[in-house]
């Protein structure tokens, strides 16, 4: 999907209920060009990217970056740079929260607020830090061509999670000003074409659940968090009650911050180390199965391609073949 001269978008189905519609994947610039976001380290998302350069693309994938190190965004970084031959872009906050993640040290570059990436052709995009969402954020600006991509920090069908809301306040209000805004690319969902609306409706929604949150601990005795969500979140996919939980905590935080709220600490629950360490057991067991599936599903796939390339002699010792009647012999 063309979405400005310098900007095209791979957008893949996704089922996550925490990601509406699709997952994004963003090409930027002619040639050597920038991918925003790589997806999870799913093949669906490797053969979308690969299969649109080749079948759409003139080009090759000089930088890979990222918004954020949510696996969702961050899983295909090795693949990319193993397979496209791509430097990888990443925030220094990212860095140690992508352990594992990144190939080796001198195929990824670290960038700061207010970098700009020279890609030719006069696209620059530009690195703006926007934490809130995660504490590595950012968003890069195409300001030449009114672009955003904001990655998880605005999503375009939905609102987002967000991990300390002072921030993310923060974050919308300096988006809010830019010059030129024209069109949002998030990193699910739909492309935003009323950006500065969808802004300033972002910072209104947060002013409004902080209202619904107090006005809620104001009825009664005091209530969990728990409680409240279910109370301002009417009707919500049962899906979505632990993120949407999260960001009720987070608006919790900021108001004992500000000391608008009286906390009674709760009571953890003792840990059972027989049981975390059988748990631990098990979850690397699970994963050693999911691991050896995956290895079979894709040798499967391979054979069933190799057939593909091959006659069928396991059905006939000798094949039939086939003349036209009445053909004249030599």
């Amino acid at each position: 999907m063309q979405i400005s001269p310098g900007v095209r978008a791979v957008q893949v189905p996704d089922e996550n209920p925490m990601h509406p519609m699709f997952t994004n994947i963003f090409l930027v610039g002619r040639g050597q060009v920038l991918t925003i976001d790589s997806g999870e380290a799913m093949d669906r998302y490797k053969w979308m990217l690969k299969g649109y350069l080749a079948a759409t693309e003139k080009a090759e994938v000089a930088l890979a970056g990222i918004t954020h190190h949510h696996s969702d965004h961050s899983g295909n970084l090795k693949w990319a740079h193993e397979n496209l031959k791509a430097e990888i872009v990443v925030h220094k906050k990212a860095i140690p929260l992508l352990k594992g993640k990144l190939p080796k040290r001198s195929a990824v570059r670290t960038v700061e607020d207010g970098q700009v990436l020279e890609l030719g052709g006069g696209v620059r995009p530009r690195i703006l830090f926007g934490p809130g969402h995660s504490v590595d954020s950012i968003c890069y600006y195409l300001e030449e061509e009114g672009v955003l991509f904001t990655g998880d920090t605005l999503l375009g069908s939905s609102t987002t999670t967000v991990n300390d809301l002072g921030p993310y306040r923060r974050t919308l209000q300096m988006l809010v000003e830019l010059p030129n805004l024209k069109v949002i690319c998030p990193g699910h969902g739909a492309i935003v074409n009323d950006p500065r609306e969808r802004l300033k409706g972002l910072i209104a929604h947060r002013e409004m659940r902080e209202r619904q949150i107090l006005e809620s601990l104001d009825q009664a005795a005091p209530k969990t968090s728990w409680d409240i969500m279910l109370e301002i979140y009417p009707g919500l996919d049962k899906r979505l009650r632990r993120a949407a939980d999260g960001n009720v905590r987070t608006h919790i935080r900021q108001l004992e911050e500000e000391g608008r709220l009286l906390v009674h600490p709760g009571k953890p629950r003792r840990p059972n180390a027989v049981k975390a360490a059988k748990e631990v057991e098990h979850a690397k067991f699970r994963e050693g199965i999911i691991k050896q599936a995956k290895k079979l599903e894709a040798e499967q796939r391979r054979v069933q391609l190799r057939a593909q390339e091959n006659p069928p002699d396991a059905e006939f010792s000798v094949p039939p073949k086939y003349e036209l009647v009445g053909r004249a012999k030599d």
